[in-house]
């Protein structure tokens, strides 16, 4: 008996520590999923801003021939993707809900895929699945480590059109919606899409006075797309890493309630085993003493 409850008095404390992490993970989980969704709405001034300039460049004749242009060089290229996954684990099936979405969309795709993965276990899933994988980034653990990521991405997609590779350029990620919830959504950055364009060039501009560009309109193009890509794809990480800690938030709460109710249970045969032993030595007592009576009479 008194093996019993030592070894379930050792459960409990194992079980108490385990606690104590999984409710630090969930701090750690909804701190981060704050600071990386204030990231994507601090964007949101500045992307509107390049939007606004966008418009005015496509509304002179110089983008026409611009956009012609790219579009030749990635006709005869591969169809490039880059999957936003996780480097550590305890996610529940985030990992594999993108993969998923990212190898049924690009099997569809006509043309040679080159894929880049964003996380060691969406990489390993990608690589399962049987897709071309030319790379593997590391996730970024904060905002700030988001931006070299970025600029890696955008030198290798530049480098390869510099090359005459010429690649389309599509994004796959987990999108946060309400509470502990995303879903898999995917964006073709390039080639830029017609519809988008005239989108842009439609823009009212938020003032009477109409802007002019100054210099060369193509160079000024070639800037704002440079930096549309930059915000898409930090948009695009900002809010796969939001949906990453959002899932693990909600593991660590169905983990939190699991150790709960196994403290419970085992609390409860703890004292059910300590009351036992308590009642068995006071039988004993009352035996004695019933015996050493009936003796002395």
């Amino acid at each position: 008996m008194s093996d019993t409850t030592t070894s379930l008095h050792r459960k409990i404390n194992g079980a108490g520590d385990l606690q104590s992490v999984v409710r630090t993970m969930k701090a750690v989980a909804a701190s981060s999923i704050g600071q990386y969704e204030k990231s994507v709405h601090a964007l949101a001034d500045y992307y509107h801003t390049v939007e606004l300039g966008l418009g005015v460049c496509f509304r002179k004749s110089g983008p026409a021939s611009l956009m012609a242009e790219r579009k030749r060089q990635i006709a005869a290229g591969a169809i490039g993707a880059v999957v936003f996954g996780s480097d550590q684990g305890l996610v529940g099936q985030f990992n594999d809900v993108v993969a998923n979405y990212a190898v049924k969309t690009l099997l569809a795709l006509p043309g040679k895929l080159q894929v880049w993965a964003v996380g060691e276990r969406v990489h390993a899933r990608l690589a399962d699945a049987g897709l071309p994988l030319m790379g593997l980034f590391s996730v970024p653990n904060s905002v700030k480590a988001i931006i070299p990521l970025v600029g890696q991405i955008l030198m290798g997609s530049e480098t390869r059109y510099s090359q005459g590779e010429g690649t389309e350029l599509h994004l796959f990620y987990n999108r946060p919606m309400s509470g502990a919830v995303y879903a898999p959504v995917s964006q073709r950055l390039l080639p830029l899409d017609d519809n988008w364009r005239r989108k842009l060039a439609e823009l009212p501009w938020p003032t009477e006075s109409l802007p002019e560009v100054i210099g060369d309109n193509t160079t000024t193009l070639r800037a704002l797309i440079h930096e549309y890509l930059f915000i898409s794809l930090f948009r695009a990480c900002a809010e796969s890493l939001a949906s990453e800690n959002a899932s693990r938030l909600a593991a660590m709460q169905r983990a939190d309630k699991n150790i709960d109710e196994l403290l419970e249970n085992l609390n409860g045969t703890f004292h059910r085993l300590r009351q036992s032993g308590i009642d068995e030595e006071l039988f004993d007592v009352i035996s004695g003493f019933e015996a050493l009576s009936a003796e002395e009479k």
